[in-house]
This record gives C-alpha cells, sequence and structure tokens, in this order.
C-alpha cells in the first residue's frame, strides 16, 4: 500500500510540473508573437521594438467633415485619428541629431496585426514631410480609410493584397504605391513575414479618417477570395 501511495505522488508531481511548464512556453510564445493575442496562429516577432505603443487619439467626425467625405465616396466615417501630443519637439542644435532611431518613435496600432512607428515632421524639423514604418504581421491589416493629402507607401520586400477605391488587388514588392487624396484604402499582409512598409505623407501631422467598410472580409490570409 505504501509503494503504491508513493507512485501515485511522484507521477502526480509530474504531472504538475508538466503543466506547469506547458502554461511557462504558452506564455513565452505570446509574448514573442503578438499576434496570438488576436487570434492569429503565426510565429512572427517584431522587426522593431514596439515598447513604446500609445493609444490613438479618436475623434468624432462633424458635418463638415462628413460633408468633405461625401464629395469623394459613399462610406460613413467612423472616425478621425491622431497620434497623442507629450513628447516634445526634438532638439536639433547639431547636426548629429537630425538622425531619428526607429525604435524611438511612437507607436501605434490602427488594426490588429498592424503597427506603425510614426515620425510627425512638426517634431523633426521637417515643414512637410511625415514618415510611418510599419510592423505588418501576417494576416495584419489597417481599416480602410483616408487621408486629406495624397500619400506613398514603399515596400522592398514581401507580398500585399491591396484595396485602393473600389479595386482589390495583390502586389509583390519591390513596389511603390501612389494614393491620391481622399481614396479610401487599406492592405493586408499576405506573406509569410513581417512586412516593413514606408508610408510618405507630403504634410507634417499625422492624421487618417477611419470607414465604415472593412475590404478584406471576404479574403483569406494569402489573399484567396474566399465564396
Amino acid at each position: 500500500m505504501k509503494n503504491r501511495l508513493t507512485v501515485f505522488l511522484t507521477a502526480l508531481i509530474a504531472v504538475g510540473l508538466f503543466s506547469c511548464n506547458q502554461n511557462l512556453d504558452s506564455k513565452s510564445s505570446t509574448k514573442d508573437n503578438p499576434l496570438e493575442e488576436n487570434g492569429h496562429s503565426h510565429s512572427v516577432k517584431e522587426t522593431f521594438s514596439i515598447d513604446k505603443l500609445l493609444e490613438e487619439v479618436k475623434t468624432e467626425p462633424d458635418s463638415i467633415l462628413n460633408y468633405l467625405h461625401a464629395q469623394h465616396h459613399n462610406h460613413k466615417v467612423l472616425e478621425q485619428r491622431t497620434v497623442p501630443s507629450g513628447y516634445e519637439t526634438k532638439d536639433l542644435k547639431y547636426w548629429k541629431n537630425y538622425a531619428a532611431l526607429v525604435e524611438d518613435l511612437p507607436v501605434i496600432n490602427p488594426g490588429p496585426g498592424e503597427y506603425v512607428h510614426v515620425m510627425e515632421g512638426y517634431k523633426h524639423s521637417y515643414q512637410n514631410l511625415v514618415i510611418g514604418i510599419t510592423e505588418t504581421f501576417p494576416g495584419g491589416a489597417p481599416p480602410m480609410h483616408t487621408h486629406e493629402g495624397e500619400e506613398s507607401h514603399v515596400l522592398l520586400e514581401g507580398e500585399i493584397l491591396y484595396a485602393l477605391g473600389d479595386t482589390i488587388f495583390t502586389i509583390t514588392a519591390p513596389y511603390i504605391v501612389n494614393i491620391p487624396p481622399m481614396v479610401p484604402h487599406a492592405f493586408k499582409n499576405i506573406d509569410d513575414k513581417t512586412a516593413n512598409m514606408v508610408v510618405i505623407f507630403p504634410t507634417n501631422i499625422w492624421k487618417y479618417d477611419v470607414l465604415d467598410y472593412f475590404p478584406f472580409e471576404n479574403y483569406d490570409n494569402k489573399g484567396n477570395k474566399i465564396n
């Protein structure tokens, strides 16, 4: 009887240790893979740190903004988003101060699996320039949105599913996409690696308007249309 009790307790301890290790492995995996928290199964890790993640400032549209959009498309404006204030304009006393590290820029999370490191021009001595560098994980996408001014997307490696106006298409890097002012657009990473896209605006403030339409609901993570 004593031997049976010893064997039982030993087995119980072993099961407990195995379960504990499984939980630790699961937590570690989720930390390295932000998409798992959003229901994605891709094993990815960010290229740049997203430790400086901030909540975007979201503003309800007024009648003027709604009227502006009505001149260009039929979608409803849900909200306008900007980067929050609270970080100081960079000190540009010396030429070396004109260089900025991506990891020092504020980070926003416009949509699932989509993070953007934002450099607003007016805080970096630019008069008419905003630059963002994305961490778009496989399957990641921002919402359908517009900008008051034109925009350019530059990607050197990867494959992206685009929605531009009423058109949906796939494009493989290297490429540059020209997006005219107020044209609804979104994109989705259908590659198996993180897409570090550079987005460029001829303004000095990061701002965009989110629409009530998401174009990729009927497309899988490889860009195939689901019937």
